[in-house]
């Protein structure tokens, strides 16, 4: 069994856990305290409001931990506003957060609320079947170091990228019913065990 960590200070903490609660031998754990972060193999940090994540990760002295954990090996996966969390660089920003990723993200690239939307595509490396994207006030990455692997663009756009024990994806495949995301990052615990 696996224990699979979800950040659980705000944001789409409930819709991780319900699929990773799908998934054969893996037990989902929300985390809020160093205690919690202490039992998981793996951290989710899920979409949600990236300065108010932010935030509260300085207010429940979660963020040293946490970096501390990733930099260490422990393999973390942002989605959307856990993708801004992870970046070293967000476009036209001096406040970073976790500064773990070498990317460098547009917030709200995507545009607002209102111009949320989903598409379906092909991520090879992740799954032989398509995967839906589903895309609220999203981010995307402009910017890539020279470690970074690109696991899919739209338009032009890099929206899912790895570097070494790190994954992050602009959209937010716990709004899907597909499971193939979430299994490709708990192949990655097993994998770093």
């Amino acid at each position: 069994m696996v224990n699979v960590g979800v950040l659980a200070l705000q944001g789409s903490v409930i819709e991780h856990v319900k699929i990773l609660s799908g998934i054969e031998g893996v037990i989902p754990c929300e985390v809020r305290t160093v205690e919690e972060l202490d039992k998981v193999s793996g951290l989710i940090l899920p979409g949600g409001e990236s300065t108010t994540i932010g935030k509260l990760l300085k207010d429940f002295e979660m963020a040293e931990p946490i970096k501390h954990r990733v930099k260490a090996g422990m393999p973390v996966w942002g989605t959307c506003a856990g993708m801004i969390l992870m970046a070293k660089k967000i476009v036209d920003e001096d406040n970073t957060h976790l500064e773990l990723m070498d990317i460098t993200v547009r917030r709200n690239a995507y545009g607002s609320q209102l111009d949320s939307f989903s598409v379906s595509s092909n991520i090879p490396s992740v799954s032989d079947d398509s995967i839906p994207m589903v895309f609220i006030r999203a981010p995307w990455v402009e910017c890539i170091g020279s470690d970074v692997e690109v696991l899919a663009e739209l338009d032009g756009r890099i929206v899912a990228v790895k570097e070494s024990n790190m994954l992050a994806t602009s959209f937010h495949p716990e709004l899907s019913a597909n499971n193939a995301f979430h299994k490709y990052f708990v192949k990655m615990i097993e994998n770093n065990r």
